[in-house]
């Protein structure tokens, strides 16, 4: 290869990561301009800077009927960590007798468990509010926690099946052999191979319950039940008269969790694939 062809190859490269980062900088322009409004927001009253936006976090109440913000946060927590823990917990076995076990019926059961993620949620909702009544858990936390766990787990046992499919049989026949029960066996020697497949359910389960807004603000018709995505669309009221600082501040203390599963996870995520964790 001469000069000419290397210099011609070089262009080539120049020109096509242009227009490549060109592209990826274009479609970002908007999402950077909205975060950087929404963080200039919470810190810019009349007078310049200003952390009276986010007087919710030491002020009892901040407008008229607003519950207290750290209250709504503990609610929000426990929905999020009720609906990853439970999720979690009936994934890892379900995911384990798909992927494992043998029983009439399977086949269709793996395709009806892929047909009920897709079915759109919110066409259950007079349903699941009758059925709530009629259980008792209408306007509680429990409720909304059960219905996001049941309509999580369809996902959630698919992504666990594709971990488990991915541990080789002989190390599950190793431990049987050497006298340990099946039950054993799932918790001594899959369940820590599956860890990635667990860490990564759990935080998009959390995040998912943390996110939740239509099923709040549908079943929990107490101000003292709600969450921080009903405390939010509060702060809203009726789009008139909006304090736009108080709702930049609230809505980026409301992304703080988020944001911390990201920077702390990010590394681990983004070796998982719906199959397993890619080698590095």
């Amino acid at each position: 290869m001469n000069e000419l062809e290397i210099k011609k190859i070089r262009k080539r490269i120049f020109w096509w990561n242009f227009v490549k980062y060109g592209f990826m900088i274009i479609i970002s322009a908007p999402i950077i301009l909205f975060y950087g409004w929404l963080f200039m927001g919470a810190f810019e009253g009349k007078s310049g800077f200003t952390l009276h936006n986010w007087r919710f976090l030491w002020e009892e109440t901040v407008l008229k009927g607003l519950p207290n913000i750290w209250a709504i946060t503990l609610n929000t927590l426990i929905l999020a960590g009720g609906v990853a823990l439970l999720t979690i917990l009936v994934a890892t076995l379900g995911g384990y007798a798909l992927s494992r076990l043998e029983f009439k019926g399977r086949g269709p059961l793996l395709g009806f468990t892929l047909a009920l993620h897709a079915f759109p949620s919110i066409t259950l909702l007079v349903a699941i509010f009758y059925i709530l009544r009629t259980m008792g858990l209408l306007n509680t936390l429990g409720g909304v926690i059960l219905v996001k766990v049941a309509l999580e787990l369809p996902f959630a046992t698919w992504v666990m099946k594709g971990f488990y499919d991915s541990i080789p049989w002989d190390i599950e026949i190793s431990a049987i052999v050497d006298g340990a029960s099946r039950f054993q066996t799932w918790f001594k020697v899959m369940l820590p191979l599956a860890k990635p497949g667990i860490g990564a359910l759990s935080i998009f389960s959390f995040l998912s319950g943390w996110s939740e807004f239509v099923f709040v603000y549908t079943f929990i018709l107490s101000k003292k039940a709600w969450t921080l995505s009903t405390y939010l669309k509060g702060v809203i009221g009726e789009f008139r008269f909006v304090d736009y600082g108080l709702l930049t501040a609230v809505s980026i203390f409301y992304m703080i969790p988020t944001l911390i599963f990201f920077l702390f996870a990010q590394k681990h995520l983004l070796k998982i694939t719906m199959g397993g964790v890619k080698g590095t």
